[in-house]
């Protein structure tokens, strides 16, 4: 589904403070990666680009949008059929709750972090208009081994980004030091042995995002004849 305004040739778009309809243009690959016979799929995989919250603003998924990504989040490789992950939609009111609250952590742990910092832990969770919790649910079974349900969580992770992508969004996949404290797990609603698989942040991108180095086929692939 694209966004409104949208369309397949231009699918990454977004609109300016006067609500006028503007394209997105990001960075494109090196010419050996974006081949002219590419399909639309091929060529969504190698534009896909992070886009860090800080450079997010509105609008973000309707609800209708969030359903469709959370469906296609859901169609990953899963073992057993166990689907061992589920999804927390953080609302706006969550947000700047969550927000505060990380402040107060900060400066239960810290207390003489000063008021940039406490300022920026309240500012995590409202710079992009989305956030969508991705919660590992992994347990011990007797035939499915726990780490192949942990990485089902993180296929549903990279789905949920290349999703948002797809719609014309800028989406990142973030976890950072609250998604490994108990405080905030107790705040999301965890139950024992989940976990924070990420925190996908979806939103306008306010500006093209350059590429960054890939690594060389040659330094992460071995052929073995």
């Amino acid at each position: 589904m694209l966004r409104p305004g949208c369309s397949r040739q231009f699918p990454d778009c977004g609109f300016d403070l006067a609500g006028k309809l503007v394209l997105i243009v990001a960075a494109l690959p090196s010419q050996d990666i974006m081949d002219p016979t590419m399909s639309d799929t091929l060529a969504l995989l190698a534009r896909r680009r992070s886009v860090p919250p800080k450079f997010m603003g509105p609008p973000g998924p309707s609800r209708a949008e969030v359903d469709q990504l959370l469906t296609l989040a859901s169609r990953v490789p899963d073992h057993g059929k166990l689907a061992p992950w589920r999804f927390v939609v953080i609302g706006p009111a969550a947000r700047e709750r969550f927000g505060a609250a990380l402040a107060d952590f900060t400066k239960q742990d810290r207390p003489d972090a000063d008021e940039e910092t406490l300022q920026r832990e309240r500012e995590r969770f409202t710079a992009s208009p989305c956030i969508i919790a991705v919660i590992s649910t992994a347990k011990p079974h007797p035939k499915i081994p726990e780490w192949e349900q942990v990485l089902s969580a993180g296929a549903a992770c990279m789905n949920l980004v290349t999703a948002a992508t797809a719609m014309g969004y800028g989406a990142s996949w973030l976890t950072g030091w609250h998604s490994f404290d108990p405080r905030f797990h107790a705040a999301l609603g965890l139950q024992d042995g989940e976990k924070i698989a990420g925190l996908i942040h979806i939103g306008t991108p306010k500006e093209a995002q350059t590429d960054r180095p890939r690594p060389a086929l040659a330094d992460i692939v071995t052929i073995l004849d």
